[in-house]
């Protein structure tokens, strides 16, 4: 929603800044008649005409920029095998790594992060545990899972899993009526 009223601003900006930019070359020009008489010179109604002109030229770049779509690719790995080119989507690996993490039992609400580096993919995970299992073998199970299975289904090198518990979940303690 921002998005579009930023660009929505531009637009009427852009408009607004080109009209007038127009109108004081205009009349600076000499082409539309006036009776404003600039008392410095030609200098001054140089410089003035100059500005004019380049606040229509950003006038008309910022238009541009409202108006335009979004073209920009979403980012993605790329692979290069003798049949050609793959790209696999940055939010396909956190998915991956969502799936994979979400098989390892006593872990909760998770998140993942996925950079770029030369050693390979870095993956950061994000959970909620359920705070009835070890930490330490949590979180081993969790790296070893993930690097397994992105590793093995996209063929890119996972380099590291790093995970980070946020906290516990609590769980619901029942207690019974006697009536």
């Amino acid at each position: 929603m921002a998005k579009i009223l930023d660009r929505l601003l531009l637009f009427i900006y852009s408009l607004s800044i080109g009209i007038l930019s127009v109108i004081a070359i205009l009349l600076l020009s000499g082409a539309i008649p006036d009776t404003v008489e600039i008392q410095d010179g030609p200098a001054a109604y140089i410089a003035a005409i100059a500005v004019a002109v380049i606040l229509f030229l950003l006038s008309i770049r910022f238009f541009y920029i409202s108006l335009r779509r979004d073209r920009a690719s979403q980012p993605s790995v790329d692979q290069r095998t003798e049949y050609g080119d793959i790209q696999i989507s940055m939010e396909t690996i956190e998915n991956l790594s969502l799936k994979a993490a979400g098989k390892v039992k006593g872990i909760r609400d998770l998140k993942s992060r996925i950079r770029v580096s030369q050693a390979g993919l870095e993956i950061m995970i994000r959970a909620v545990v359920d705070g009835e299992h070890s930490l330490p073998l949590l979180t081993t199970e969790v790296q070893r899972q993930v690097h397994d299975f992105v590793q093995e289904t996209t063929g890119i090198p996972v380099a590291d899993v790093s995970v980070y518990i946020a906290n516990l979940t609590q769980s619901p303690s029942f207690k019974s009526r006697v009536e």
